[in-house]
């Protein structure tokens, strides 16, 4: 279960890292792409960080136990 949650953890952290290195390109190239896609990547950001910390108190909680 460890290794499993591990995984998870893993890539959600590699989700909004990527996430996050899209918004900074969208705010780098400007412009219309940014007008468009800046706020939605935020709001992603966002969720997929409040994923990963779910996931990392699912694991403190696993190993606790």
């Amino acid at each position: 279960m460890t290794t499993l949650l591990n995984i998870a953890l893993a890539i959600a952290m590699f989700s909004v890292l990527g996430v996050l290195f899209m918004g900074i390109y969208s705010m780098g190239r400007g412009g219309e792409f940014n007008r468009k896609y800046g706020n939605l990547l935020m709001r992603w950001r966002i969720i997929l960080q409040l994923v990963a910390v779910g996931v990392m108190l699912l694991i403190f909680y696993v190993n606790q136990g």
